[in-house]
């Protein structure tokens, strides 16, 4: 059974192809891609005080039983408040 697996894959010619993967290095990240480009660089607990407002906010929603759309817009209008 094992031969007619490896006779598959060289039949398709995917076995050539197999380690091109491992011989090419892994893409970095593009400073077009990032959320952040062209913005001076944020502190680093930025992210993580964003974070810790958003969750705040949406446990608040949550309390006020908002769902759907009025739950978006609070959430937007919550964590973009100072």
């Amino acid at each position: 059974m094992r031969m007619s697996i490896v006779a598959a894959v060289m039949g398709f010619g995917l076995l050539p192809h197999a380690g091109i993967a491992a011989d090419t290095p892994a893409p970095g990240p593009s400073a077009a891609g990032s959320p952040a480009a062209g913005s001076p660089a944020a502190p680093p607990g930025d992210a993580a005080a964003r974070h810790a407002k958003r969750t705040a906010c949406l446990k608040e929603a949550k309390s006020k039983k908002l769902v759907g759309a009025e739950k978006n817009a609070f959430v937007k209008n919550c964590a973009a408040a100072p």
